[in-house]
């Protein structure tokens, strides 16, 4: 049984379809950022060898582009993206689910006896599961309400209220600021580099036609320039930071209904609190191409 709930739900109090699919997709992102940061590194390497002029470069050359060519290969056979983001939609969706349940939000209103709320939560959680593909979840046992939600749900709404706007609302809010702020100082750093090699590009062909350089240096850098680029665009710094402030945003508007909120109304306000970070997430995944 894990620990108390009124400070609100851990990762580990979730139910085990959460941790499933989370590990599933971080592994899906670790893989996939690996593989593509190797193939732009290759890319640089194949270009760098192309510079020089004698056979252990063109060896290496060769050696280069197979290993490009097994990491495509590995990429395209693999997908590992698609469970990074069929598994980051699957626990962000059982994430809700069970705040919605643990503290008495619309489909499970606290004056919904507890037994009921659970054969719903569990129905509703069939529905993810059953409609989830395969590479989002990883084996790892059966799916049930924990103690810790059935916990939460049990206390009145004052601890249930500042639990979820405390640990669930705070969090989140709290979690897209930083990131917001993280995306945009990275897409700065970002845009000034590749600035910086675009500059060294232009004078690497001026010196090159001048003849103080008797390599292609400039090309080399066009390389960097491309992989730098590609790599900014596999990032998406400057996306996430305006979908992350616009998130930031609205729950803080979010925020400031749900500790005005009286219990009447609670259950259809943690819905809309809910809804509010859901269509982040919904636009994260329309920004990686994830249907």
């Amino acid at each position: 049984m894990s620990g108390t709930t009124t400070g609100g739900l851990r990762d580990d109090d979730l139910p085990v379809v959460f941790r499933s699919s989370d590990a599933a997709s971080l592994t899906g992102q670790r893989r996939y950022i690996g593989g593509t940061k190797w193939r732009l590194l290759l890319a640089v390497a194949a270009a760098a060898c192309g510079v020089l002029d004698h056979r252990a470069a063109f060896l290496a050359l060769v050696a280069v582009f197979v290993a490009t060519l097994l990491v495509e290969v590995w990429l395209l056979a693999e997908r590992p993206e698609q469970a990074w983001y069929d598994g980051r939609a699957l626990a962000e969706s059982t994430k809700t689910l069970a705040w919605r349940y643990a503290v008495g939000g619309a489909p499970f209103p606290a004056d919904v006896p507890q037994g009921e709320a659970q054969l719903r939560f569990l129905e509703r959680l069939r529905e993810l599961v059953r409609e989830a593909p395969s590479t989002s979840l990883v084996p790892m046992g059966s799916a049930v309400v924990t103690d810790a939600m059935n916990d939460l749900r049990g206390q009145d709404f004052a601890a249930r209220k500042k639990a979820y706007v405390r640990h669930r609302v705070e969090d989140q809010l709290g979690w897209y600021t930083n990131k917001a702020q993280a995306n945009v100082v990275r897409a700065r750093r970002w845009r000034l580099l590749l600035i910086a090699v675009e500059g060294l590009g232009l004078t690497a062909a001026v010196l090159r036609l001048t003849g103080v350089l008797d390599f292609d240096l400039a090309g080399v850098l066009a390389a960097v320039l491309g992989a730098g680029s590609a790599w900014f665009a596999v990032r998406q710094y400057e996306t996430l930071g305006r979908a992350y402030t616009f998130a930031a945003t609205e729950l803080s508007v979010v925020h400031d209904r749900l500790t005005q909120a009286g219990e009447a109304a609670w259950a259809q306000e943690v819905a809309d609190a809910e809804e509010a970070i859901s269509r982040e997430h919904t636009m994260w995944r329309a920004s990686r191409g994830a249907g």
